[in-house]
């Protein structure tokens, strides 16, 4: 394993030994189901994942729990919302630091000048180039009604 291309992955796993020494429970079972997914694409796809790979994967993972929100509100269990809640709390601690809106807008005038994207044809050429830019650091699914918004 190459420190370089893994330090998130190794960092995760210092993490779970702090946190069970600590005996933080919550933290502990946020951090292996973290570790238990990059393991599962790992073996599924046989292949070590660098720190890109593992940033969309817990990108994803943020992305799953703000739908369960979504559904555990809708559907009047605050309890089980402020359970994923938490559970984004820990996992964002190891994606870059989230960018503001102010941010993202000038990120996404940039590639719309760069591009020279006019309509929603271009939204594909818009997301190409802002997603590596993005992925960890904004909620892309609200990047894309920021894009929707603009393009029409």
């Amino acid at each position: 394993m190459s420190e370089t291309n893994n330090a998130l992955s190794l960092r995760v796993r210092e993490d779970m030994k702090t946190a069970m020494k600590a005996r933080e429970k919550v933290k502990l079972g946020v951090i292996r189901l973290i570790l238990a997914a990059i393991k599962q694409r790992e073996v599924d796809e046989r292949i070590e994942l660098d720190d890109a790979q593992v940033l969309k994967l817990l990108d994803k993972m943020v992305k799953q729990r703000r739908d369960s929100i979504d559904a555990f509100e809708k559907a009047g269990r605050d309890d089980l919302s402020t359970v994923e809640q938490n559970e984004i709390v820990i996992i964002q601690q190891y994606l870059p630091q989230q960018l503001t809106d102010a941010e993202i807008d000038q990120l996404i005038e940039k590639a719309v000048a760069e591009t020279g994207a006019q309509n929603m044809k271009d939204m594909g050429k818009l997301m190409g180039i802002l997603r590596p830019q993005l992925q960890g650091r904004a909620d892309m699914g609200a990047v894309s009604g920021k894009i929707k918004a603009k393009l029409s």
